[in-house]
């Protein structure tokens, strides 16, 4: 995976060039449990920084997905809609939720990186 940069929110968005791909952390997915459901965006929709992008259900909860950086929607992943586990099995991979293409380059280098994550959650245990 390219460039990782992570949210207090639990989003990560990987940078290839302009486009952003995000997701949720193994973390977030631990604490929600069992993914059932997954809405995603429009492509074509747009979103700023922190603004909500998605809903992701578990059996446990329902749980907002926000828009790590500001752009529009290139890109959702069809294999959630058949099988929302994905995101339980591979949060950072195979289980990312959409794509977009950042608007303000800034705002990624504002996120934490996977080191500044690792100690943020920790102090949340």
């Amino acid at each position: 995976m390219s460039d990782v940069k992570f949210t207090e929110e639990h989003e990560w968005v990987a940078l290839d060039g302009d486009i952003g791909t995000v997701g949720i952390t193994d973390y977030a997915q631990d604490q929600l449990g069992d993914v059932v459901y997954v809405e995603l965006p429009a492509v074509g929709a747009e979103f700023t920084k922190g603004e909500q992008a998605a809903v992701v259900e578990s059996v446990k909860a329902a749980s907002e997905i926000y828009a790590p950086v500001s752009g529009a929607v290139v890109e959702v992943n069809p294999a959630l809609s058949d099988n929302p586990a994905l995101v339980n099995e591979s949060a950072m991979t195979d289980g990312w939720f959409f794509k977009l293409r950042i608007q303000e380059p800034s705002e990624f280098d504002e996120l934490m990186d996977e080191t500044a994550y690792a100690t943020f959650v920790e102090d949340l245990d």
